[in-house]
């Protein structure tokens, strides 16, 4: 009998230790997290075409997360995607007004993020600024659409 209620504990147990090992692995990938977060700046970038990007999606700057994509919504004076970018308060003052923020594929079919490189240009970006020099997001259905097409008209 003792042993029984010894196996029904280690069982338990590891069932515990899996779920909280999923939980876990889903935080991490979904980049949620239960810290507060420090603090940040924001600025804004106008894409004519963000593909998947989504809410909550990384901001790098050479292959590092700098932050994260607060917002996205239509600017209605030009019809382009507005963009807000929320980074790390450490780089208030450091990045240079001809930064340039480039929507970017983790992967051939992975998700979306901003990558941001920074210029020459001896003033910098505030918070509030907006991003002058942007890079739309390459969709593959549109690349397929192009090639089908191409191969259709030779």
């Amino acid at each position: 009998m003792k042993r029984s209620k010894t196996m029904e504990l280690g069982v338990g147990l590891f069932m515990l230790a899996g779920i909280l090992g999923m939980l876990f692995l889903g935080l991490r990938v979904s980049g949620l997290t239960f810290t507060t977060p420090g603090d940040t700046f924001q600025l804004e970038a106008n894409f004519a075409n963000i593909g998947s990007l989504k809410p909550r999606a990384r901001v790098t700057m050479s292959g590092v997360t700098v932050g994260r994509v607060r917002a996205i919504e239509l600017d209605t004076d030009w019809y382009d995607a507005r963009v807000v970018l929320e980074l790390d308060s450490g780089l208030e003052g450091q990045l240079s007004r001809d930064t340039t923020a480039a929507i970017l594929t983790a992967g051939l079919l992975g998700e979306q993020y901003v990558g941001l490189s920074v210029g020459g240009d001896p003033e910098t970006l505030g918070d509030g600024d907006t991003i002058r020099d942007t890079q739309s997001a390459i969709v593959l259905e549109e690349l397929i659409q192009q090639f089908v097409s191409n191969m259709v008209s030779d």
